[in-house]
């Protein structure tokens, strides 16, 4: 799966991207808001993370400014299936990048890429002195469900207090652009509520 927006270029992971992503997601203030990443974060651990398999119907992928020259990575996000079978969005943005808006652009893309593919509501969390993932939580439509969890964090090397949100009321998926390009991938009954 691939996805384009105003500033940015999402796409699936490669093995030549790891030094780039090793660079982008390894700096302390973003590993410590994600559960599975180590920090440190190597080259190791990036080479391990792209080769994984993956599950072909949930999007995974890193998010590259468009530039005049050769896009530069930025970020990640994707959705997850936890040992509950629930799937969860996740994203996280490189250091330098944090308050200019492309978490909530690919965020928001990520979901339309949900939506048209059928997958059903997605849950989110953030750790709870990470107020700004919140923001974007609520800007791309989920609603805080009044919960919170403790959560291990394997680059806090601890537990802390975890958010717990839902997705909020959807639009009509067909006013969705990504409707247009994932709609032979959506199961017939999602394709008949959409019309």
């Amino acid at each position: 799966m691939f996805a384009r927006t105003h500033r940015l270029v999402l796409r699936p992971g490669w093995s030549e991207d790891a030094r780039a992503l090793t660079d982008a997601i390894g700096h302390d203030a973003v590993l410590r808001n994600l559960a599975r990443a180590p920090a440190p974060y190597t080259l190791v651990d990036a080479e391990a993370f792209l080769g994984q398999p993956q599950d072909e119907s949930l999007p995974r992928l890193l998010a590259f400014a468009r530039t005049l020259g050769a896009p530069r990575l930025i970020g990640g996000c994707g959705i997850h299936r936890n040992a509950d079978g629930a799937l969860d969005l996740g994203y996280w943005i490189a250091r330098p990048y944090w308050g200019l808006g492309f978490a909530t652009e690919a965020a928001r893309a990520v979901m339309g890429i949900a939506r048209a593919t059928g997958l059903p509501p997605l849950r989110a969390s953030h750790f709870a002195d990470n107020p700004a993932s919140g923001n974007v939580l609520r800007k791309i439509g989920f609603r805080f469900t009044g919960q919170s969890e403790r959560r291990y964090s394997v680059g806090r090397r601890a537990e802390a207090d975890c958010l717990l949100f839902e997705q909020g009321e959807e639009d009509r998926i067909a006013n969705d652009a990504a409707y247009e390009l994932y709609a032979d991938a959506m199961p017939q009954e999602r394709q008949a509520l959409a019309a």
